[in-house]
C-alpha cells in the first residue's frame, strides 16, 4: 500500500504518541485538511464509493416533505420557520424538501431560511450550486486547502432570495426566538467518531487502538461486515492482515482514559460478558444533546435517518469504497469510514431533554407517509417504460426489507412539551434507566 501523504502523518502521530484511538483515525481519516475522505467533492453517487436515499430517487426527498408540512399543521402552524441539515452531501435532499414545499404555499411561506452543517469545502459549492444559489451574493472565506471560494452565507435564487447559510458545528447556528427549527440529520450520525472496547477477562474494558502494523504488538482481527447496506455488494469479510495496511488494531495494554470516562456507567458491565465488544460515541451523545435541548427550547422538530439498530454493537466500524466494503485500516482517505447508528444511544442523551419516537424501519415510515400514492403519480406522468421501470426499481431499493428499507431507521425527536404522538409513530420510546437499549411503549 502506497504511503499517502495522510497515511504519514497518521503514522508519525503514532510513532511520536503511541497507539490512538479509532475515533482519532476517523476524524483524521475522513476531515483531516491533509487529504481527508470528505474533503473531496464527488464521494456519493453511482460515480462515488456509496448512493444514499435521496440520492436514488427524489421520492425520499419529497416524502420527508410531506412529514415536516403535516407536522408544521399540528404544531399550528408557526409563522416562521428554518431548515437546518446536518451532513447535507450533495444537497440533494434539502433540494427535492424545498421543491415538493413549494405545493404548500402557507408552509413554504414560512420557511424563513436553510442552514447546513457541512465542513467540507467543496461539498458546500456542490450544496450552493444544488440551491441554485448566486455567487454574486455569496460570502466565502479562504481556505490554503481550497480555492478560496467555500461558501459561508449566500441567497436562493431559485427558492425566492432564501438565505442559505453553512455552519462547521451546530453550535454556530443562530435562529431568532420565534423561529422553528426544523431539523433533518440523514447519515450523519454514522459518520461520527466511535470508540472500540472489549470486555477483558478481568471483567475491565480494554479500548481497541490503531497502531502501525510493524510495531511490536500483537494484531487484532479486524472488524467483520455488519448488515449490509442494500446499495453495497459485499466481500466475504473485511481484510484484517496488518500486511495490506500500513496499520492494525491492537489491545491496550491497561485502562485507557477513554474506556474509564466513555465506559464509566455502570450499564455496561450489567449488560455484556467478558470477551464482548462495544461501539461507543460521545460525540454522537453531544450532539443529540445539543439537538433535543434546541429542538424542545424553540418547539422544533426533528428526523434522524440511518443504518443501525436500536442497541449498542460491537464490531460494525468498517469502510466503503466503490460501493463495497474495505478494510478501514487501508489507504485512510480513500474511502468512507462509518459505524453502525446506536439510536438507543441516542435516545438514553435525549432521555428528559426531548421526547423520541422510534426508530422505525425506513421503509415502514415511507409507506405510511404515501410513497406508494406519489409512485403512481410519477408513473402516470410517463409513458417510457424505461422510465417506468426506473422508478419501480428506486422504489424497491427505498422500501424492501431485503435492500434499504430494514436496515435504514427512522427517529423523530419533538419538544418535551409536545402533546400527541407525530405520524406514522405510536407513543414516545422510553428508556429504561437501568438498561438503555429496552425499549416499551408508555
Amino acid at each position: 500500500e502506497e504511503l499517502t501523504p495522510l497515511a504519514k502523518h497518521i503514522r508519525d502521530t503514532i510513532l511520536a504518541t503511541g497507539p490512538i484511538s479509532v475515533a482519532q483515525y476517523m476524524q483524521l481519516a475522513l476531515t483531516s485538511p491533509i487529504g481527508g475522505y470528505y474533503t473531496r467533492g464527488q464521494v456519493f453517487g453511482r460515480e462515488g464509493d456509496f448512493v444514499t436515499s435521496p440520492e436514488i430517487s427524489q421520492m425520499f426527498g419529497e416524502v420527508m416533505a410531506v412529514w415536516y408540512v403535516m407536522h408544521w399543521e399540528m404544531m399550528g402552524r408557526p409563522a416562521k420557520t428554518v431548515f437546518v441539515e446536518l451532513g447535507p452531501g450533495r444537497g440533494t435532499l434539502m433540494e427535492d424538501i424545498m421543491r415538493a414545499a413549494k405545493r404548500f404555499k402557507s408552509f413554504y411561506a414560512s420557511v424563513r431560511g436553510i442552514h447546513f452543517i457541512e465542513k467540507s469545502p467543496e461539498l458546500r459549492k456542490l450544496q450552493h450550486d444544488k440551491l441554485g444559489c448566486d455567487w454574486n451574493d455569496t460570502t466565502t472565506v479562504d481556505d490554503k486547502n481550497d480555492s478560496g471560494r467555500t461558501p459561508v452565507s449566500s441567497v436562493s435564487r431559485r427558492y425566492g432570495g432564501l438565505r442559505v447559510g453553512w455552519h462547521d458545528v451546530v453550535e454556530q447556528v443562530a435562529v431568532d426566538k420565534d423561529c422553528v427549527p426544523l431539523v433533518m440529520a440523514h447519515e450523519f450520525f454514522d459518520a461520527l467518531p466511535i470508540y472500540k472496547f472489549e470486555k477483558g477477562e478481568s471483567g475491565n474494558w480494554n479500548e481497541i487502538l490503531v497502531d502501525v502494523a510493524d510495531s511490536n504488538a500483537t494484531p487484532m482481527q479486524a472488524t467483520s461486515p455488519a448488515q449490509m447496506r442494500g446499495t453495497l455488494q459485499s466481500s466475504s469479510s473485511i481484510d484484517g492482515d496488518s500486511s495490506a495496511s500500513h496499520f492494525k488494531f491492537v489491545r491496550a495494554r491497561g485502562v485507557t482514559s477513554n474506556a474509564a470516562m466513555v465506559l464509566r456507567d455502570q450499564r455496561f458491565d450489567a449488560l455484556f460478558d467478558k470477551g464482548d465488544r462495544v461501539e461507543v460515541s460521545p460525540e454522537s451523545a453531544r450532539i443529540m444533546i445539543q439537538l433535543a435541548d434546541w429542538i424542545s427550547a424553540n418547539n422544533g422538530m426533528g428526523l434522524i435517518i440511518d443504518y443501525g439498530a436500536d442497541w449498542t454493537q460491537g464490531d460494525t466500524f468498517r469502510g466503503i469504497k466503490s460501493h463495497r466494503f474495505a478494510n478501514p485500516l487501508c489507504s485512510p482517505g480513500s474511502m468512507d469510514l462509518t459505524a453502525d447508528v446506536d439510536f438507543s444511544y441516542l435516545r438514553f442523551a435525549a432521555k428528559d431533554r426531548a421526547k423520541c419516537y422510534g426508530p422505525i424501519e425506513q421503509g415502514s415510515f415511507l409507506h405510511s407517509m404515501g410513497i406508494q400514492a406519489r409512485l403512481q403519480q410519477l408513473l402516470k406522468s410517463t409513458a417510457d417504460d424505461k422510465v417506468q421501470k426506473d422508478l419501480v426499481e428506486c422504489y424497491r431499493r427505498l422500501t424492501d426489507v431485503h435492500s434499504m428499507g430494514r436496515v435504514y431507521k427512522v427517529l423523530a425527536v419533538l419538544p418535551s412539551s409536545s402533546t400527541g404522538a407525530p405520524v406514522p409513530f405510536a407513543q414516545p420510546t422510553a428508556v429504561d434507566p437501568g438498561n438503555p437499549t429496552a425499549t416499551d411503549s408508555t
